[in-house]
């Protein structure tokens, strides 16, 4: 089968769906893989690297004209026409966003998001959200330790001794559990906050406190268990207690990193601005949940925190607020060696070995769930 792999052209988008290590495994299962000259640039793959592995160099036309196109994000407008009717793309599609699926459908294009992969033992090893997620934790706490004006750990010197920086992570999945883990390879004393009373004993045991808020009714109790290992929305009674729980350990710490995001819906507002008010000069905030959130009155759009600007640093009431919104894009290689990977495994599902085309198993639960588009209607209920 002949398969493109076309240069990303979203802005700041500098991830590539098969790497060289991917690209030698495809090639050497007998199929002819294209890779878009520079595509893979950005993540220190070179087009010598792609061409030692097997694959040919060809330009966005060649890649994006193949019968099965691998990317990271969703093409463009512009893409599409380059695309031919009754091909394949796998990629990171959104699966919330109804209008691109339509226009994906429109172009008679079979296509996969593999985002709506579902939280299972067997898909594990496809988990592009898990993948992507654990390395924005960690570039999250780099970029808050870069941003903070002291240092992380504590330090006892001939000048006196440094206090340990106060982190508290809000949202405790994998971005939030490797948060903890680098913020404490760093030194900083950390406390962390999540619905979920299950993640008690995942963050004590990466040296963290867990911020607990009791159940008082079994509705609470239940949301609280989330569902497919995704959180659910919690009653206002717990979220007021929470609130002011986490209230109170945000005026006291020196960076805050926020990462709770519900698929589907507007990220939660988990940092008030008068929480922000409450911290100290100096402080960060790292909102991994940057765009995301509710709309604000002004047309923009925030992430845990209202105050949040999607792409951009922001000093509000003395607090440095960063709002990177593709922290993955920013560690570029191992981001790319992981998706690759998870990009890989998926094909196993619909690309047999020694198959001529993609099948679609509609027998296997994970094909189902990262089916979008197919025979020109959006498959997404």
């Amino acid at each position: 089968m002949l398969i493109g792999v076309p240069a990303e052209t979203l802005a700041g988008e500098t991830r590539v769906a098969v790497t060289p290590e991917t690209a030698k495994k495809l090639v050497a299962q007998g199929h002819v893989v294209r890779v878009q000259a520079g595509a893979g640039l950005a993540a220190s793959a070179t087009d010598a690297a792609y061409e030692a592995a097997g694959a040919q160099i060809t330009d966005a036309a060649g890649a994006l004209g193949a019968d099965l196109v691998l990317k990271v994000r969703s093409p463009q407008a512009s893409e599409l026409p380059l695309m031919k009717a009754g091909a394949t793309l796998v990629g990171m599609l959104n699966p919330f966003d109804a209008e691109g699926l339509q226009a994906l459908a429109a172009a008679g294009l079979t296509s996969f998001a593999l985002e709506a992969a579902p939280r299972t033992t067997r898909a594990q090893s496809m988990d592009v959200l898990s993948s992507q997620a654990n390395i924005a934790g960690y570039k999250a706490v780099m970029l808050a330790a870069n941003a903070y004006p002291k240092f992380f750990p504590m330090l006892m010197t001939a000048a006196g001794t440094v206090k340990a920086a106060r982190v508290v992570i809000l949202g405790v999945g994998v971005a939030g559990l490797q948060a903890i883990a680098t913020a404490k390879r760093l030194g900083a004393v950390i406390e962390a906050s999540d619905v979920r009373p299950s993640v008690k004993e995942q963050i004590e045991s990466l040296g963290g406190k867990f911020i607990d808020v009791p159940y008082e009714t079994a509705e609470e109790k239940e949301a609280a268990e989330g569902v497919g290992g995704y959180a659910k929305p919690m009653p206002p009674s717990w979220l007021q207690r929470q609130a002011a729980e986490v209230a109170k350990r945000v005026a006291l710490a020196d960076v805050v990193i926020s990462t709770a995001l519900i698929p589907g819906r507007a990220a939660p507002t988990l940092i008030t601005e008068e929480m922000v008010k409450s911290m100290k000069p100096g402080s960060v905030i790292v909102d991994i949940a940057a765009g995301k959130g509710p709309v604000r009155a002004d047309g923009g759009v925030g992430g845990n925190c209202p105050l949040t600007e999607a792409d951009q640093t922001v000093v509000k009431h003395g607090v440095t607020i960063i709002g990177e919104t593709n922290l993955p894009a920013r560690v570029a290689a191992d981001a790319s060696a992981l998706y690759a990977r998870n990009v890989l495994d998926f094909l196993k599902l619909v690309l047999p070995k020694d198959a001529a085309a993609v099948q679609v198993p509609m027998d296997d639960d994970i094909v189902v769930a990262c089916l979008m588009t197919q025979a020109g209607e959006v498959k997404r209920k």
